[in-house]
């Protein structure tokens, strides 16, 4: 376990390094996970084929929806342990840890049975074309279809183990298996598996490297069951009804939201296949490289989080309100230099993945327009968390149908009907305006409402 107690990290440290404590290894192992997914288009670029990366490119939704398991019940379920413990209600928050790994087995589960018999209707759906149809396939069937549970699972508990101040751990395993999926891949892609089956390779390698990740946690929850609330001790019993209730009314909400955000990218990567595969494969590393940024700004709200839930529970507004304070800075900061860095270098970027001039000179634009919008989407980002981390799950909800069902959804269909492929790509920070303004207005309610309880 990290140095400092978590009562320490929640209660008596000074803010700023209770949030390093929390969200630095959090950030880095988010960055690790942008780091693998990038490789897979990376190793799978050096092929110089379009349409494989456009395969394994088109199947980020899927496994972006798979994520959204873990955040059914790992942020629901995570969020109330964080407020649990600041209620020093110590056998609930175990009960609630047990339910919650088991379950996340079941969900995903039966995510993963359902991919593997609905896979080519669900491929064709996401516009898998005849030359890249054989890519996609091979591509969720490993890391879909047999990667379903390990990667769940992974995910679940490095979320219950950062609910209880173990965030060091919880980086270290997510870490481990990003950096374990970078070094299998060109081995399995170019060594072991022949010439034009690297897609297949690539998702073999992340796989087991999900599967090591999935292990080592299993042995970390193991090895400090006697010092945390973590157990997955099914004698334990089940949690009360308010207390399922709670995983859910927060875990739904995150769900919902990964579900809309995948869809959002579902439609993206169909109005671009309208254009071309060559469309089609620039946005997709696109989708990939922009996500640095966002990776780390998950990592600082993620980080964040379980401090925002303790404090608010055991009801420390002040402490509560200085991690927000600061974590939004920090966040909002990131998001500019990151402006900085892509505008720069984006053409660079794009050419890290493929050498094949036209997917660079789209990619090299669309990077350009799309990472204007990093620091609105932070903050959409951000005030979602926070719902979270008070239980407030009707309205972690409605921010994230809103967003994505009403505002970016619909803005991509406009603007492509009325600006054509580019449209596509300005859709994104057109409709974030509106998300951040309606985010700002729904908190300020709330807060005020929270001071006007208190009174």
């Amino acid at each position: 376990m990290s140095k400092a107690s978590s009562r320490e990290i929640f209660e008596t440290l000074p803010i700023l390094k209770s949030i390093r404590i929390m969200a630095v290894p959090t950030i880095f192992s988010q960055i690790i996970v942008l780091i693998y997914n990038l490789a897979d288009t990376f190793f799978v670029g050096r092929t110089n084929n379009p349409y494989m990366v456009a395969g394994a490119s088109l199947i980020l939704p899927m496994f972006n929806i798979c994520l959204s398991l873990s955040g059914l019940t790992g942020v629901g379920g995570g969020a109330l342990i964080s407020r649990l413990l600041g209620e020093n209600r110590l056998d609930e928050a175990k009960k609630a840890a047990s339910f919650v790994f088991y379950f996340s087995i079941i969900i995903a589960g039966i995510f993963s049975a359902s991919m593997l018999i609905f896979m080519n209707p669900v491929l064709s759906i996401l516009g898998a074309g005849s030359n890249i149809f054989i890519y996609a396939k091979q591509y969720a069937f490993c890391v879909i279809v047999l990667g379903g549970i390990p990667t769940v699972l992974a995910n679940v508990m490095a979320n219950l183990l950062r609910s209880v101040g173990i965030s060091k751990e919880a980086g270290i395993g997510i870490t481990m298996g990003g950096l374990i999926n970078i070094a299998l891949d060109p081995l399995f892609m170019f060594v072991i598996m022949p010439a034009g089956e690297e897609v297949l390779g690539a998702g073999i390698a992340t796989f087991i490297s999900n599967c090591i990740s999935c292990i080592y946690f299993l042995i970390v929850i193991y090895s400090v069951r006697n010092k945390s609330v973590i157990t997955f001790d099914p004698k334990i019993g089940l949690p009360d009804k308010k207390s399922i209730c709670s995983i859910f009314n927060v875990g739904i909400p995150s769900a919902v939201s990964t579900l809309l955000f995948d869809m959002d990218y579902v439609v993206i990567d169909k109005l671009m296949a309208g254009y071309s595969d060559i469309a089609l494969a620039a946005i997709g590393i696109v989708l990939k490289a922009e996500r640095l940024p966002l990776n780390v700004g998950i990592g600082i709200c993620q980080g964040m989080l379980p401090i925002v839930a303790y404090n608010y529970s055991s009801k420390n507004r002040k402490r509560m309100n200085d991690t927000v304070k600061y974590s939004l800075i920090t966040g909002l900061v990131f998001s500019a230099l990151s402006i900085v860095m892509y505008e720069s270098l984006a053409r660079y970027i794009i050419e890290i993945f493929i050498d094949e001039a036209q997917t660079v000179a789209l990619g090299t634009d669309f990077l350009r327009i799309r990472v204007l919008a990093t620091p609105l989407m932070f903050c959409s980002f951000f005030t979602v968390h926070l719902f979270q981390g008070f239980g407030e799950g009707n309205r972690a909800l409605f921010l994230g149908v809103v967003r994505w069902a009403v505002f970016n959804i619909p803005m991509l269909f406009i603007l492509n009907r009325l600006i054509g492929m580019y449209g596509v790509v300005w859709s994104q920070i057109s409709a974030d305006v509106l998300t951040v303004t309606l985010s700002y207005i729904v908190y300020s309610r709330y807060t005020k409402k929270e001071v006007l309880n208190s009174l």
